[in-house]
């Protein structure tokens, strides 16, 4: 026997081998209806997968984030079988789940696939749901996999396979598809009920725009019809207030395919209006202790390589600029740090000119995909409201307290009541991804997670 320790700390024993399912079934037929998945010692797995040891056990209903992530990454399975039965020789990328609904990258070869042939897939994944086919994890050796997915021919499988660990491997089988997949997955195909695809784009294999462009599908399952119908009433709204379509509209911005993707140009209300928001910025800064400073597009690559942002991030920028002289090269700058750090250290400091603070409306440039490319909030070319504080170890607290209470005036100021807050950690380990000594790092996130919780 085995203990299940459930939310509220209550235990029950069953039987080595017992599933989620049969745990909810066990303690109502209404819970077991409606679980979707199960979290096992915090990992969230198929409701109908064993186990066999004590664990702390919670289910999932459609109520639930983790909920519907299962019904959506099944639902992308269900698609994929859907459209390997109607173009056969398609081949698959990856089909995640996503914050609404789920996507998946495909390979159609010579089939062209547009908008206007998404009913007829919504079609047959709706006939397939309507069949209950149930999701079969399959644990399997790399060499099994490989053998598998090389006698389909689906190079995009054995690519992902490469990278995996030998008893790492699991594939899922419904109805007549197989796919390489950590789960979890549904029970079965019953509770895809209300389908609804919703675009056609392109999407470079693993993002890298050297590699094939794929077709992506996105789409989006509801347990029932009307909750599919106020979705897309929904959307239909969201896009008479997209920023695309208003800044056209009302003659703020626009885009022109040769001055270059991803480079606005504003027009004069636009100027007007970022003239306005710059202006009541300058006073919130100028008011806590900023000066002003105006830096260059541009700088040498060696200042970039000096401040470590050339090797870290050379590859997702714009590439050096040649000029006349022989080997001597400048970069479009794709932030201001280096250039505040040579404005701080252009003139002598001592301890009594500290916390220095410089703050400017910066232009800068970061050479984004072409496929990730929407409107303002991802472009090629933006202006940053930039500020660099330099301080000693004491003053660190009160400048981090002033830097919130600007965010919170802003906010306030501009109406902004809805909102969350987030920390960026470092990836302690991939030190390729960050610059500085671990002891400093240690304590700068130990102290701002504890100012942070304290500031909001």
């Amino acid at each position: 026997m085995i203990n299940i320790t459930f939310p509220d700390k209550t235990v029950r024993q069953y039987e080595a081998g017992v599933t989620g399912l049969d745990i909810a079934r066990s303690i109502s037929e209404g819970l077991a209806r409606n679980v979707l998945a199960a979290s096992v010692n915090g990992e969230v797995r198929d409701a109908v997968r064993p186990i066999f040891e004590d664990a702390e056990v919670k289910f999932f209903t459609w109520n639930d984030k983790e909920g519907k992530a299962t019904v959506w990454h099944s639902a992308a399975h269900l698609m994929a079988e859907a459209i390997e039965q109607l173009y056969p020789g398609a081949k698959f990328g990856i089909g995640p789940d996503i914050e609404n609904g789920f996507y998946y990258d495909i390979d159609f070869g010579d089939h062209s696939i547009s908008d206007e042939n998404l009913q007829v897939i919504e079609e047959r994944m709706i006939q397939l749901a309507r069949e209950k086919q149930h999701f079969t994890r399959k644990e399997i050796s790399k060499e099994e996999a490989l053998e598998f997915f090389k006698k389909k021919g689906d190079e995009y499988k054995l690519e992902l396979i490469g990278e995996l660990e030998d008893g790492d491997i699991t594939l899922y089988e419904s109805g007549t598809f197989t796919d390489l997949c950590r789960g979890p997955h549904l029970p079965d195909t019953s509770p895809i009920k209300a389908v609804k695809l919703l675009k056609v784009a392109g999407a470079y294999w693993r993002g890298d725009e050297n590699r094939k462009m794929l077709t992506r599908i996105y789409g989006i399952t509801f347990p029932k019809q009307k909750e599919l119908t106020a979705y897309l009433e929904m959307l239909e709204e969201a896009k008479k207030r997209d920023h695309r379509l208003l800044g056209r509209e009302l003659e703020i911005f626009t885009f022109s395919q040769m001055v270059g993707s991803g480079l606005p140009l504003w027009l004069p209300k636009g100027a007007e209006l970022r003239e306005r928001l710059e202006n009541f910025l300058k006073a919130l800064q100028k008011k806590a202790g900023y000066q002003q400073v105006i830096t260059p597009h541009i700088g040498k690559v060696e200042l970039f390589k000096l401040s470590g942002h050339f090797q870290k991030y050379g590859k997702d920028s714009f590439q050096p600029i040649d000029t006349p002289i022989a080997g001597e090269q400048y970069f479009l700058k794709p932030m201001n740090c280096p250039h505040h750090c040579e404005i701080y250290k252009s003139t002598p400091k001592s301890y009594r000119d500290l916390p220095y603070r410089i703050a400017e409306f910066g232009t800068v440039y970061r050479y984004e995909q072409s496929g990730e490319l929407h409107g303002l909030t991802r472009v090629r070319g933006f202006t940053q409201d930039d500020a660099h504080i330099f301080c000693t170890p004491e003053q660190l607290k009160d400048e981090f307290k002033g830097v919130i209470d600007i965010v919170i005036q802003i906010f306030k100021a501009l109406d902004f009541t809805d909102f969350i807050t987030q920390i960026s950690l470092r990836d302690t380990g991939n030190k390729e991804k960050y610059i500085g000594s671990d002891e400093n790092w240690e304590k700068a996130e130990r102290r701002f997670w504890r100012w942070l919780k304290r500031a909001v």
